[in-house]
């Protein structure tokens, strides 16, 4: 089921032996728009800290508690390897922190997760991946929240502002990134696959799109508006 990823922002998060903080962002992988880490705000009991926690992790999403429950004790996360908060991360990092956790590389394989297309911690007995990516190359890891504000630029000029991503929760994928059309389209929310993205400028605050006004247009009114794949998107207008 799809989930607007800014609604899981601030949702309680429980280890199985008690409380460890809430939702404060995810890292998503630019390349495949896989979510790699949730980023924990674990408030006092862990200071300085960037914890991230791998949707190999998750274990239930509770909606109507806004809580997501981890597969992780207290102790478990206490004690993993430490990365301190505003450092990037790299890929010797996650290689220590999956060997900690026990969490496949999802670097390695020709799937978004390794030998898979969902976040499934394989038993250690079983076959290596014949297909491997390059384990020394730096993760293309981003802010969802970095990225909100970005301005959405079609062939033929800017068309508004991301606000949201609408991402799987079963595979952790980004379906959809949600975009606030500008006035020449009455300031209505429009639905963008990630297929359609040609680039992302960090340096400029914009996300680049393989399409041109009047193909958003077009495609938007021939598809009217209606609930998808759990998500209610009444007002909203899909491309």
């Amino acid at each position: 089921m799809s989930q607007n990823i800014k609604e899981l922002y601030g949702n309680k998060l429980a280890a199985r032996d008690g409380d460890i903080g809430k939702v404060k962002d995810f890292y998503f992988d630019d390349k495949t728009w896989a979510i790699r880490y949730l980023v924990a705000d674990t408030g006092s009991w862990l200071p300085g800290r960037l914890v991230l926690l791998s949707p190999y992790s998750f274990e239930k999403l509770d909606l109507p508690g806004k809580t997501l429950h981890v597969r992780l004790s207290k102790k478990q996360i206490e004690d993993s390897p430490p990365l301190v908060a505003h450092m990037p991360v790299s890929r010797q990092f996650e290689t220590k922190y999956h060997s900690y956790f026990e969490w496949p590389p999802y670097w390695q394989g020709p799937q978004m997760w390794g030998m898979g297309n969902y976040p499934i911690v394989v038993p250690a007995s079983a076959p290596a991946a014949e297909h491997s990516r390059q384990t020394h190359d730096d993760p293309h890891l981003r802010s969802t929240q970095a990225l909100v504000g970005y301005h959405i630029e079609t062939v033929d000029g800017t068309i508004g502002h991301l606000s949201s991503f609408l991402v799987d929760d079963r595979s952790w994928a980004i379906d959809n990134l949600v975009v606030e059309a500008g006035h020449w389209y009455s300031g209505k929310e429009i639905l963008i696959s990630p297929r359609k993205i040609e680039r992302i400028s960090y340096g400029e605050s914009k996300v680049y799109v393989k399409l041109t006004k009047a193909e958003i247009q077009g495609t938007c009114e021939n598809e009217p508006a209606k609930a998808r794949a759990g998500v209610h998107v009444a007002g909203n207008l899909r491309c």
